[in-house]
């Protein structure tokens, strides 16, 4: 029950039909768990924490530096050196203190997962990696926990919600590790994208705690904060990939993930040279994603533009007798483009360009 004083802070949300005060007692209730305190992790505790959810768990390891504090905002420059965890815990009893706090200073690894996951009812996925990604998925399989996904890459993001009610999982849309996806550190992040994205994820977590509007699972959204575009496209449960790693208690903490997202599948997966090879032959189908104003073009005289949105409407065009290629901008959205029209549509000799057309050299 709220005491009158919480009723006074969360009036303004108590308000909204959609939520009441049966609603803002569910949040008062509720038990979630953030892997990271980073980029993502920092507004998505801000507005859990500010929102009035109940007990709020922060997973990580890591310290703070200089470079962090651009994107990372409830960090200051008095917290240099100081761990995550422990700092965005402080910052946050100060925020609310309505509300429990617990910091877990530690990186997140098997034993971990299941030690912490079976005390929250939902996780949030706030990592840089995909090794954490991949290990949060199976652990949530495992336990039966929803999860909120965000990545961020440059000035792009994307949102999701895995295992929820039993609906798709992270496999079911990246059954494999990519083969390479740079750092914020080595190619550079948009810090009010990480405020973009970390908000979303928030969005997802308070709708499903209250049972409000429609969760983004089943569908993944992709931001653009450069053109303030958003596209969302639907996949499906794929029950084969879900089954091939559903593990036991025991597997599960054997499972080294570190290993397995070292070792990539390469063949959905092009380099630039082998694009420049692939445009002089005849039995290929090469298709730009993006939206028309994005620059460089690709000079290709046979090239199609379908927006990653109308994938769907690209399907009956698409020939399965040549390989297919999807380039974009960075590669982001032609890998999610390669892995939709592989389980959904059962297509084989697709692949993507590695690294988008920003860094394609054109043979002269």
């Amino acid at each position: 029950m709220l005491n009158e004083k919480e009723k006074y802070r969360y009036d303004r949300q108590i308000k909204l039909d959609s939520l009441g005060i049966s609603g803002q007692e569910k949040l008062k209730a509720s038990n979630v768990l953030v892997i990271g305190a980073g980029g993502l992790g920092c507004p998505v505790l801000q507005y859990l924490a500010a929102a009035g959810v109940g007990k709020i768990g922060i997973v990580d390891f890591d310290s703070i530096n200089e470079s962090n504090l651009h994107r990372q905002i409830l960090f200051s420059e008095k917290d240099l050196g100081n761990n995550k965890a422990f700092a965005a815990a402080e910052r946050l009893k100060g925020m609310n203190s309505f509300i429990s706090i617990e910091a877990y200073p530690k990186r997140l690894d098997n034993s971990l997962a299941l030690e912490l996951f079976p005390n929250y009812d939902l996780i949030v996925d706030a990592t840089d990696n995909f090794t954490s990604r991949y290990l949060i998925n199976d652990a949530c399989v495992l336990l039966n926990k929803p999860f909120v996904y965000g990545s961020i890459f440059k000035t792009e993001g994307q949102v999701s919600v895995f295992n929820y009610k039993k609906g798709p999982t992270y496999r079911c849309l990246f059954p494999q590790p990519p083969q390479f996806v740079p750092s914020c550190e080595e190619v550079g992040v948009m810090g009010v994208l990480c405020g973009v994205i970390g908000a979303k994820q928030a969005n997802e977590v308070i709708k499903m705690i209250t049972e409000n509007g429609e969760v983004l699972s089943g569908k993944l959204e992709m931001y653009d904060a450069l053109r303030s575009s958003t596209n969302t496209f639907s996949f499906s449960r794929n029950e084969d990939g879900v089954g091939k790693y559903l593990m036991t208690t025991d597997q599960f903490l054997k499972y080294d993930y570190a290993h397995y997202c070292g070792e990539q599948e390469t063949k959905y997966i092009i380099e630039s040279g082998q694009l420049n090879d692939l445009m002089q032959k005849n039995n290929v189908q090469i298709f730009d994603i993006r939206q028309d104003w994005e620059e460089p073009k690709l000079d290709y005289k046979n090239i199609i533009s379908i927006p990653l949105q109308d994938i769907e409407k690209a399907v009956e065009i698409l020939s399965r007798d040549q390989k297919i290629v999807l380039v974009c901008q960075y590669g982001t959205r032609s890998s999610v483009a390669v892995e939709y029209l592989r389980l959904k549509h059962q297509f084989r000799d697709v692949a993507h360009l590695k690294g988008g057309l920003q860094n394609f050299i054109p043979k002269k």
